[in-house]
């Protein structure tokens, strides 16, 4: 008698939860075969699945805790430099213009890869708002782009990005074991770089989820760009961190655009969402500046730190000059190369001026 009374309160339960289920996805089915995104969900708001791809049933916690329960948490790597609001929303647009032959060819590449990702993330904007001619309040609504579209291509810029930093970093490494020599500081901007770049994408995750085809695209072009990539670096470092540096222009380029996007009215749901935890917790965000558009500008800060930063390598002798970024100066007051944004060069130190 037991036996039956318990197997009836779980078959109730089931279906209850199988109704409520269908209640609050009612709509999961009519998108279902749209395969390139999974999630965007407002915090501000009950979370609705706004463009979801997949049923109910799969969807899971995207980073749940480790089963460890004598592990209360794992501290970051490296903390990240305290930014204030003036300093991140003093960011400006710039472009190093092209000098030397390493340059142009490294400009060329960029353009290409460019091309690719605006290609493979749907990206459109106005060119009057790109130039800085139009009010983002006035473009075309035919060519502005949605939260779902900017989610895109935030997600597939980042999982480019922390590419670089790990082949340098990781080259730098064997190439001080091989030749039994302190690398003068260069290994850990590089893999900094590269952690800093994952903290973006694992911010983006926590707001939306790529769906199969999306994941396939990256798995491509990770596998092209890395090898590209370490390629690239093994013939000339100074080129290639000459493309890294070109490539975060475009980088802050296109987090700009997307501030004016929301300041303008036209993202309505980034303008309402809050931050993800892990982005609250990574910059330590301070109370009453924790909303989406607040992470866009630190992420926007740290794509315009790594563009300074690739800039001024890309000026150094890659063999024998230490890095500025991770040295002491004897005169801390005047204005040198700092691992934060306090004497910010957007078109990189020269190599007189960093050494």
């Amino acid at each position: 008698m037991n036996c039956n009374r318990t197997i009836t309160a779980t078959a109730l339960s089931k279906q209850s939860a199988t109704h409520i289920l269908k209640t609050l996805n009612g709509k999961a089915t009519a998108i279902a075969a749209r395969p390139a995104f999974i999630l965007l969900q407002s915090r501000c708001s009950p979370p609705e699945r706004q463009f979801s791809t997949s049923r109910p049933a799969l969807m899971k916690e995207l980073f749940p805790p480790p089963d460890t329960p004598n592990i209360k948490t794992t501290e970051a790597a490296w903390q990240h430099p305290i930014y204030s609001y003036e300093q991140m929303e003093s960011i400006k647009v710039a472009h190093r213009e092209a000098r030397t032959v390493s340059d142009h060819v490294a400009l060329s590449i960029m353009r290409t890869v460019r091309f690719g990702m605006d290609l493979v993330t749907g990206y459109k904007h106005d060119k009057a708002v790109a130039n800085g001619t139009k009010d983002p309040k006035d473009a075309k609504s035919t060519s502005s782009m949605t939260e779902r579209k900017w989610m895109i291509r935030f997600i597939f810029l980042e999982t480019v990005a922390g590419v670089p930093g790990m082949v340098a970093g990781m080259l730098r490494h064997l190439h001080s074991l091989r030749r039994m020599k302190r690398d003068n500081g260069w290994i850990e901007t590089c893999l900094e770089e590269s952690y800093n770049e994952r903290m973006h994408l694992l911010t983006f995750l926590q707001v939306a989820q790529p769906g199969w085809f999306m994941r396939l695209v990256v798995l491509g072009a990770q596998g092209v760009f890395f090898n590209t990539f370490f390629i690239s670096y093994l013939i000339s470092p100074r080129t290639a961190h000459r493309f890294v540096g070109y490539l975060e222009e475009e980088a802050v380029l296109t987090y700009t655009r997307v501030l004016q996007d929301i300041d303008a009215g036209k993202l309505p749901k980034f303008a309402q969402m809050q931050a993800p935890e892990i982005a609250v917790k990574y910059w330590n965000m301070p109370e009453g500046q924790r909303t989406m558009r607040d992470a866009i500008l630190y992420i926007r800060a740290d794509e315009a730190k790594h563009r300074e930063v690739n800039h001024t390598l890309g000026n150094l002798d890659q063999k024998n000059d230490p890095n500025p970024f991770a040295a002491k100066f004897e005169d801390d007051s005047r204005p040198h190369p700092v691992k934060d944004i306090k004497y910010h060069k957007a078109t990189g130190w020269e190599r007189e001026e960093a050494l």
